[in-house]
């Protein structure tokens, strides 16, 4: 009997040990840890960027109404510096992809707003220099246009701008990699004039 007596005495004593022994417990911590922290890194750094993009995309909306709206007339050389000033804001992201469209509108006695003029421009960027290309605007004049009900004051003008960017993250953990499209809008009444006039279109009411 004394055998097993032994035998018991030296796996308890044995399993007392064990239980006491705290080598590699650092190490075994850390290797849980590691995973979810770096989870976590690449979430933050993804998510931060993208919020910076946002920021950018939304400065260079009100940058573009903004410029417009300080003019009394403007024509296609004036819109195409105006969106290739658009660059500067966008900085450090790239250009090329970016869409910005441009917009008067015009709101009558019945607080319907339309459409006097409208003008588009994509931005490219050759080393430190940008240029813009002006293309037809998605919005017709005389097309009516949905607005904030605050805005709707009759016989007044809005300068809206509008700006879309492909925004192609880095790490590609959270978003995809193909991107998503960040997009924002800005009105502006006019300072100078009551109404902006663009030779090229159609003239103030």
């Amino acid at each position: 009997m004394r055998a097993p007596k032994k035998y018991l005495r030296r796996v308890r004593f044995l399993l007392w040990r064990l239980r006491e022994d705290r080598r590699g417990v650092a190490a075994i911590e850390f290797a849980m840890i590691v995973p979810l922290m770096l989870l976590m890194l690449f979430a933050t750094v993804e998510i931060t960027a993208g919020i910076a993009a946002d920021r950018k995309v939304t400065l260079v909306a009100r940058t573009l109404s903004d410029l417009v709206s300080q003019a009394s007339s403007v024509t296609d050389n004036d819109m195409k510096n105006v969106f290739a000033a658009s660059y500067g804001v966008l900085t450090p992201y790239s250009p090329d992809g970016a869409k910005a469209t441009i917009t008067e509108i015009y709101v009558d006695k019945n607080q319907v707003a339309k459409v006097l003029w409208s003008k588009s421009g994509t931005v490219t960027q050759s080393g430190s220099t940008a240029s813009a290309t002006l293309a037809a605007s998605p919005h017709g004049a005389g097309d009516t246009i949905n607005i904030p009900a605050g805005l709707k004051v009759p016989d007044t003008f809005l300068i809206f701008s509008e700006f879309t960017y492909r925004y192609q993250p880095t790490i590609a953990y959270l978003l995809p990699k193909a991107g998503i499209d960040l997009n924002d809008t800005s009105y502006t009444r006019p300072r100078q004039t009551k109404c902006v006039n663009y030779p090229q279109a159609a003239a103030c009411p």
